[in-house]
């Protein structure tokens, strides 16, 4: 290989190292505001609903570097930041922006996931359970910002050239995906999928721990926003 081709091969490392960097930077100050604004949604619901209910569970928890965690009542959200950057594929509706055909370089963005799991499915170590992905927050080198989701989530912020991350911004994509959650009730089964059990899974483990539980379990789900 000639030192012509190691330079270029060079160059371009260091300036895609030095762009996913800036990228996971300002994700991780994303990350970080989230986590903040979520304790202090927690302390502050905790108090109110002291007046009508003073078993509901209401909990902000830390999971590690790369998650949290948010529980109200039978609800447990968890938002995942991804340690990875990534770009978009040539059908994306991100590259018709002139925003970001002015530069490239902004279509690379991280993304923190948002899932919505039952609160019971933790609480009795169902491991089988289900959760859904009902958002997606994708954060570039300008802090810039767009949402992909279920819903109000996927309705909030769609113009990526001009969106600048905002506490106020993530606090009502907080407050979305909460009221998202709260309102997609599960649904039963169909009794066949449910119609059998070995005598194993009773012998080795609880019953309750081994039924797989789901909010659309036995039912195909429809995104309903533009999750991709």
């Amino acid at each position: 290989m000639s030192n012509t081709s190691k330079e270029s091969i060079i160059d371009v490392l260091r300036q895609k190292v030095i762009l996913k960097q800036q990228v996971y930077e300002k994700t991780k100050n994303v990350f970080n505001s989230l986590r903040g604004l979520l304790s202090q949604l927690s302390s502050e619901l905790a108090l109110k609903v002291k007046d009508f209910s003073g078993e509901m569970v209401i909990a902000y928890k830390d999971n590690g570097e790369f998650e949290t965690e948010f529980i109200i009542g039978d609800e447990t959200l968890l938002f995942v930041i991804h340690s990875n950057i990534f770009t978009f594929d040539s059908t994306h509706s991100v590259w018709k922006s002139s925003y970001v055909q002015e530069d490239k370089d902004r279509a690379y963005c991280g993304k923190i996931f948002i899932y919505n799991f039952l609160s019971d499915s933790f609480k009795y170590n169902r491991i089988n359970d289900l959760g859904y992905l009902i958002g997606r927050i994708f954060v570039n080198k300008d802090n810039h910002f767009f949402v992909e989701g279920m819903k109000q989530i996927g309705n909030l912020y769609n113009d990526f050239s001009t969106l600048e991350v905002t506490d106020k911004a993530l606090y009502e994509i907080i407050e979305a995906a909460v009221l998202y959650s709260m309102e997609f009730d599960p649904f039963t089964p169909p009794f066949e999928q449910q119609g059998e059990i070995r005598v194993g899974e009773v012998i080795d483990a609880s019953l309750q721990s081994r039924i797989t539980t789901g909010k659309r379990l036995g039912f195909k789900f429809k995104t309903e926003g533009n999750i991709t």
